[in-house]
């Protein structure tokens, strides 16, 4: 499987999108673990939606509270061929929507990822598949977006970052660019994802769609229209990564080699997709292994011809920070 050069699109936020494949078929994967509180809520934004055509696969991770009845009363509402229940590997989250993912039964033409306590804007799947349409289907594609910020109560708090430098393979290596319940995703992007190996460790589904799409020539639109509203609640596995708590938190990650660890995953990860990583990918993720086994000279040399970069300047800061102490 071979693909063009990395091309990455941004939009504006005055861009006026409209769909013009009402037809096609989104597969929605929403993994679900103990999730009661606020999962009617998410249902309820999905079955809104202003484009219809869609099926939400479901993958229960072993829940204990009222959430699989939860599902299963949806599912009698709006009927077992728009709400199919799997059971997931009982792995984490991430493994989880890998689970969905790689399983054949679930169809579509494009997949967005759910979490189960967000809430959907009406026009979300809508905006997304114009966006994502204009990539050839043949091109591994993936869209993402902004996120408004809300408590418990639904109030809204703030917004995720603004990422304003270009998507790419580049900052993929050190950054994750969207959360995942912005993304919709192609059907060449689900293939691809598909060659991640089972005994994998993966960080985060997001971070590990966004460097498979862009490593291997994929397309990647960055929305800065918030499409859903993002809970932020005390069970959040990730949250909204704004604030001076959350910077303080993503220094702490540099210092104590936390990242490095991260990053040895995702070189990892990465092996399973040798042959389907452009020549572009594999020079940049050459130099970029050798910034981590080089004195301090080289580090900092392969830094710079690696050319990655995070979204802000403190975010590039830490960067060298962890050149420099060889925590990358």
């Amino acid at each position: 499987m071979t693909f063009s050069s990395d091309r990455t699109i941004q939009l504006t936020p005055d861009v006026q999108i409209t769909s013009r494949n009402s037809d096609k078929k989104v597969a929605i994967l929403l993994c679900t673990y103990n999730g009661a509180k606020y999962l009617g809520a998410q249902l309820d934004s999905i079955i809104d939606q202003s484009h219809k055509n869609w099926v939400i696969y479901a993958s229960d991770d072993g829940s204990e509270d009222s959430t699989l009845t939860i599902l299963n009363d949806y599912k009698n509402i709006i009927g077992e061929n728009r709400l199919v229940i799997f059971s997931g590997p009982r792995s984490g989250f991430a493994k989880n929507f890998l689970s969905l993912i790689t399983n054949s039964e679930v169809e579509g033409s494009y997949f967005a990822f759910s979490d189960q306590d967000d809430i959907w804007e009406k026009e979300k799947l809508t905006r997304s598949i114009a966006s994502i349409d204009t990539i050839p289907s043949q091109t591994p594609g993936m869209y993402c977006s902004r996120a408004k910020l809300i408590d418990e109560n639904n109030i809204m708090i703030g917004m995720s970052p603004l990422r304003l430098k270009p998507p790419g393979f580049r900052n993929a290596l050190v950054q994750s660019l969207a959360g995942a319940n912005t993304m919709l995703i192609n059907e060449s992007a689900r293939e691809l994802l598909k060659l991640t190996g089972e005994t994998r460790e993966i960080i985060a589904h997001d971070w590990l769609t966004y460097f498979v799409v862009t490593g291997c020539g994929g397309q990647v639109i960055y929305d800065p229209v918030p499409t859903i509203a993002y809970r932020q609640h005390a069970n959040n596995l990730i949250g909204g990564n704004i604030g001076l708590k959350e910077r303080l938190k993503r220094i702490k990650k540099i210092t104590t080699g936390r990242f490095k660890n991260w990053s040895d995953k995702n070189l990892l990860t990465l092996k399973d997709f040798e042959k389907t990583l452009t020549s572009e990918s594999i020079y940049v993720l050459t130099e970029y292994q050798k910034i981590r086994n080089n004195n301090v000279t080289g580090r900092l040399r392969h830094l710079k011809n690696s050319g990655v970069y995070r979204q802000n300047l403190l975010g590039n800061t830490l960067l060298f920070t962890a050149a420099l102490l060889n925590k990358l």
